[in-house]
């Protein structure tokens, strides 16, 4: 079975190859447009990758292209990120897309390691887009699409069913989670009605401008969202995200929270981090395993499929007004403007006190969260850490505080809520709010200022 599958995977890249590969004219205006900080044998070796490449002298090519992702590995390591020139970001996506095609191009000549070549072909695709930069018009991305859809295509041919299962996607989807229901729902607060943050139900974008963004005052909408793929034709399952997903490289957290001092983050294929981390058995969670969560990642920037499973509340597009006028839109926001970040994980999952400086829409889809919201004029009861990295987020542990190290904690004033699939939360820039999972749990945040 895997020999045919192998088969297919041959016919496929070769298609694959000649379909989307760009011309080589193409490729020498793109290299021409950002070299002007490379290093000249930087240079020089990328056009000879790229003269093989289009030669069909894969094997030399991916020899050079690996070369050339090793030193440029070194530059975007060496320093602040936001010093790294975006000639290097960009040399690094031209040698990942040249290795690609020069992995793919070598099916034929590979026996039965087809499949762990198309394996291959990807996860250098993801680190391209992860760690590069947009090139021939952000080509990476939809590169690792077909790429997906080649290697779903031989588990399906594999296992001699209409169904994407690959051995780690059966371990990360043969616990239905439906069936863990009593394991994940632990600790569940009881919420004062005191402190409950309000709902509204799909207010007019003239109301949630003035009655909430420009009051800085937090509410939760619903019915904004029901009509995502993500709630109704495509509901985001295990099962669903790692047929579209689950070979994706993706960067994970390991650890209870950002601020602890056993924090590191790893990168991942979806299909493991479930089965690791979401799908864990209960003598791991027992043992109180370490927690994974895919944090604030741009998910949807680098799988195209599943950003076509959600759309921007038309709330997000609203501009906040300035300069003390009235008016709500001098221009509506465009796309690229608002921050699409994901947040997957199990059960325990927690974002600790802090703020940040955007407006934020968080809208959940799978599971339940608890949150707890403070105003800016909390602020010095919530003891923020000193020093510039952490000066944003508080020292307290708020579900189990310490009285004798912050004192005035109890008395700051606070609204909080469960917030349940379906329903998006608004919260107020510089507006404090700390977050845990209650279930496994998928939740999208627009943020735009």
């Amino acid at each position: 079975m895997r020999q045919m599958a192998d088969t297919s995977a041959r016919m496929k890249a070769g298609s694959f190859i000649q379909t989307v590969m760009p011309e080589r004219s193409a490729l020498e205006v793109e290299l021409e447009s950002f070299k002007g900080d490379l290093r000249d044998d930087v240079v020089s070796l990328l056009r000879s990758c790229l003269d093989d490449l289009c030669s069909g002298c894969h094997g030399r090519s991916e020899v050079k292209a690996e070369e050339i992702l090793e030193y440029t590995w070194e530059k975007l390591n060496t320093g602040h990120w936001k010093d790294v020139s975006i000639s290097w970001r960009k040399a690094y996506s031209m040698a990942s897309l040249t290795r690609v095609y020069s992995i793919t191009g070598q099916t034929e000549d590979t026996g039965g390691r087809s499949h762990h070549r198309m394996q291959r072909a990807l996860e250098i695709c993801d680190m391209g887009i992860l760690m590069g930069a947009p090139i021939l018009g952000n080509i990476l991305p939809d590169l690792a699409v077909e790429l997906q859809k080649i290697i779903r295509d031989m588990d399906i041919a594999e296992a001699g069913e209409k169904s994407c299962r690959s051995d780690t996607q059966q371990a990360a989807i043969v616990d239905p989670v439906l069936k863990r229901r009593k394991v994940d729902h632990v600790n569940r607060p009881v919420l004062s009605p005191s402190h409950v943050i309000p709902r509204a139900c799909c207010p007019s974008l003239t109301e949630f401008h003035s009655e909430y963004m420009e009051a800085e005052r937090p509410i939760i909408l619903t019915g904004v969202i029901d009509h995502w793929p993500a709630m109704t034709s495509h509901q985001w399952s295990l099962e669903y995200l790692a047929s579209i997903a689950g070979d994706r490289t993706v960067p994970v957290e390991i650890g209870s929270k950002y601020t602890e001092e056993d924090w590191s983050q790893k990168l991942m294929t979806l299909n493991e981090f479930i089965a690791t981390y979401i799908n864990c058995d209960e003598v791991a969670r027992e043992a109180n395993a370490p927690v994974g969560y895919l944090a604030q990642h741009q998910l949807f920037d680098q799988i195209p499929e599943l950003r076509s499973d959600i759309t921007i509340p038309d709330y997000c597009c609203l501009r906040p007004a300035r300069d003390g006028t009235e008016e709500e839109n001098s221009g509506e926001m465009s796309d690229d403007e608002i921050d699409i970040n994901a947040w997957f994980g199990p059960t325990g999952t927690i974002s600790p006190l802090h703020h940040d400086p955007k407006h934020n829409c968080l809208a959940q889809v799978v599971g339940e969260k608890v949150i707890r919201l403070y105003s800016q004029v909390e602020t010095p009861k919530l003891y923020p850490h000193e020093g510039f990295l952490l000066n944003n987020t508080s020292q307290v542990d708020v579900e189990n505080p310490d009285p004798e190290r912050f004192p005035d904690f109890q008395s700051a004033s606070f609204q909080e809520c469960i917030l349940k699939p379906g329903e998006v939360l608004y919260i107020p820039p510089e507006w404090w709010h700390y977050v845990r999972s209650l279930s496994t749990s998928f939740s999208v945040s627009f943020w735009w200022q």
